[in-house]
């Protein structure tokens, strides 16, 4: 199906179920001599698995000896590279990456075989296809991810062969802002925030909804640098494939996400020409063009500004939550469901390293189709 494909030169498809054999991505269009290893992708992957810090993002301790109930799924995500790489380098041919699922639990979804989750892809996916995979959500389960992930690792190790790096992190969630930036602490704590203060705040509220049974969004920021303190101008399309039209197109693909915003985003409702329009100067050291503000968030007329491109995103909820709420069965008649099994109360630490992965995948493709239009 076209819908599981993305990309125009770098091009990736994704397949596999929650609850199947496996997951996994198949990348093509990848230039050859880009060094990359499995430790390359499993080091991303092991960053959207459960238990990358000391807690999981449902509040829940990993040592078995401080909480023997652990509830959150657990799964190794060992990726292994099918085919694409000779001797620790891209080959220029299709890259196969899979994932073997070892941890399912079905019988934790036998309650919702005919009742449809309120929050879920359920009902529409029903009404698309007149069938669905009930365990986990099939398809439109967050392990799809995955296949992301692994796509996003190798697009990783592309741009960082142009001096290029992506950075994620968590800027809210339940309710709690950061109030200060320190991107060393970003991996430090278990909410991906970048205001340790602010992570111990996120996390203590997210006990206290996985007590009772809920859970909370949050929003997910992410800027794009480049280590020369420039990143390429004009990458994007002008018109129906702009860059920023492309980024979120790429991020609300994330089943999770409902909205962004780039640079200064809705703010820019309430200004003025004069204040949002960010002034043009040469800079001195390099002798080009730059941007004293960012209110654009680092793209204009679809293209790249060369500035630093910033966006941030809405995570909603986790919609599996153990509180009885109201739907209807496959008959049509009302009922109440509870959801049972293993999830996340707050997705932001699990979903960051996902909006990184879908980000370097659009820039990426973008930089090769920019080679293709001008010398």
């Amino acid at each position: 199906m076209a819908g599981n494909t993305f990309g125009t030169l770098f091009r990736i498809t994704t397949f596999g179920e929650s609850h199947g054999v496996a997951l996994g991505v198949t990348v093509d269009g990848c230039p050859a001599g880009i060094p990359l290893e499995a430790a390359d992708i499993q080091r991303e992957l092991d960053r959207r698995r459960p238990g990358a810090h000391a807690y999981d993002s449902d509040g829940t301790p990993r040592d078995p000896k401080l909480n023997p109930a652990m509830t959150s799924r657990k799964e190794d995500d060992t990726c292994e590279i099918l085919s694409g790489v000779f001797r620790g380098t891209t080959t220029g041919t299709p890259i196969a990456i899979v994932v073997r699922n070892t941890n399912q639990k079905s019988e934790d979804y036998g309650d919702i075989v005919r009742k449809f989750r309120p929050g879920h892809a359920d009902y529409p996916f029903f009404m698309k296809y007149g069938i669905r995979d009930y365990r986990g959500g099939g398809r439109s389960s967050g392990r799809e991810t995955i296949g992301r992930v692994a796509a996003g690792a190798i697009a990783k190790k592309f741009l960082a062969t142009q001096g290029i790096a992506v950075r994620g992190w968590t800027s809210e969630a339940c309710g709690i802002e950061c109030a200060s930036f320190d991107e060393a602490e970003i991996e430090r704590n278990p909410m991906r925030a970048c205001d340790p203060v602010a992570a111990k705040k996120m996390l203590d509220r997210i006990i206290e909804l996985k007590r009772d049974g809920d859970s909370a969004g949050g929003i997910i920021s992410c800027r794009v640098t480049s280590e020369t303190g420039a990143l390429p101008a004009g990458l994007g399309e002008p018109v129906f494939e702009k860059l920023d039209a492309a980024l979120a197109g790429a991020i609300l693909s994330v089943g999770a996400i409902k909205g962004i915003e780039f640079g200064a985003g809705f703010a820019v409702a309430r200004s003025t020409g004069k204040s949002n329009n960010d002034p043009i100067r040469r800079n001195p050291e390099t002798g080009r063009a730059m941007f004293v503000t960012n209110n654009a968030g680092g793209i204009q007329g679809g293209l790249s500004t060369g500035a630093e491109i910033f966006f941030r995103a809405a995570v909603k909820p986790v919609s599996s939550i153990s509180i009885a709420q109201k739907t209807v069965d496959m008959d049509g008649k009302d009922c109440d469901i509870e959801v049972h099994g293993r999830h996340d109360v707050c997705l932001c630490p699990r979903i960051v390293p996902v909006l990184e992965s879908m980000t370097a995948l659009v820039l990426t493709d973008m930089i090769l189709r920019q080679r293709a239009v001008r010398q």
